[in-house]
C-alpha cells in the first residue's frame, strides 16, 4: 500500500472518529415516560450542554408526585431535554425558550416530529425580557443557565412577580457545584439539592399551598443526592 493510500484512509477513518464523537456530544436520551428512550440529536451552540441523565433522574424523583398535569416553563431550553422529559412523564404542557436560532428551528422540528401538538411552544427570546411580560402561573420551571453567566439569582427575581409561578411551584436550578445554591427570594425554600461531578441542582419551591404536599418530607431541610 503507497504512503498517500495509507494517508488518506487514516484521514478517512480520522474525520468519521471525530464524526461519531460529534454525534454522541450532541445526543442526549429522554429516559422515563411515554417516550422513554427517544434520543434528541440537536445542534452545536456555545454553552450548551444538556442536564446529565442521573440528574435528570433524580430530579424527575423528587418532581414525581407533581410532574402530572403540571404546565412548565424551560427557560434555556437548549437540546429540549428538561422540558421533552416532563412531557413524557405526564406534565400537560411546556414551553420551551432559547435565544439562539438554530437551536429554536430544532425545537420547533423536534416538536413536530414528536407529534407534542399543542403541549409544546416553541419560543425565540432572551428568556429573563421573557419574564418581565408573562403571566402564565406555571406549577414547574426549569432554570438551566450557562453556568458563568451569573443569572439565577436574577431570574429568580423575575420569577418571584406576582402571576409567573402558581402557588407552591416547583423551580430546578442548575449550576455549578462549587457555586452552591443561589439566594432565593422571600418566602421561598430550597427542598432538594445534589452534586454529579461540577453540576449542582437544585429545586425550590415557591410560596403557596400546593407545595405543602412534600413538606413534610423536606422539613428536616433539603437533603442531597449524588
Amino acid at each position: 500500500m503507497s504512503r498517500n493510500h495509507r494517508k488518506r484512509g487514516d484521514n478517512a477513518a480520522q474525520k468519521r472518529a471525530a464524526a461519531a464523537a460529534s454525534a454522541g456530544r450532541n445526543e442526549v436520551r429522554i429516559i422515563g415516560g411515554r417516550w422513554r428512550g427517544r434520543k434528541l440529536r440537536f445542534p452545536e451552540a456555545r454553552d450548551l450542554r444538556p442536564t446529565p441523565d442521573r440528574v435528570r433522574e433524580t430530579l424527575f424523583n423528587w418532581l414525581a408526585p407533581v410532574i402530572r398535569g403540571a404546565r412548565c416553563l424551560d427557560c434555556f431550553a437548549g437540546s429540549g431535554v428538561l422540558g421533552l422529559e416532563a412531557l413524557s412523564r405526564g406534565a400537560d404542557s411546556v414551553v420551551l425558550i432559547d435565544s439562539d436560532p438554530a437551536l429554536v428551528r430544532y425545537l420547533g422540528r423536534l416538536a413536530e416530529e414528536m407529534q407534542a401538538g399543542a403541549a409544546a411552544t416553541v419560543i425565540r427570546a432572551d428568556a429573563t425580557k421573557w419574564l418581565e411580560r408573562s403571566t402564565d402561573a406555571f406549577d414547574v420551571v426549569f432554570l438551566d443557565p450557562p453556568y458563568a453567566a451569573g443569572l439565577l439569582p436574577d431570574l429568580l427575581r423575575r420569577l418571584a412577580r406576582p402571576g409567573v409561578l402558581a402557588p407552591g411551584a416547583f423551580v430546578y436550578l442548575e449550576c455549578a457545584a462549587a457555586d452552591g445554591p443561589p439566594p432565593l427570594p422571600p418566602g421561598w425554600r430550597l427542598h432538594r439539592s445534589g452534586r454529579a461531578g461540577d453540576v449542582g441542582y437544585h429545586l425550590a419551591v415557591a410560596p403557596g399551598e400546593p407545595g405543602a404536599m412534600l413538606q413534610q418530607e423536606g422539613e428536616a431541610g433539603p437533603t442531597r443526592a449524588g
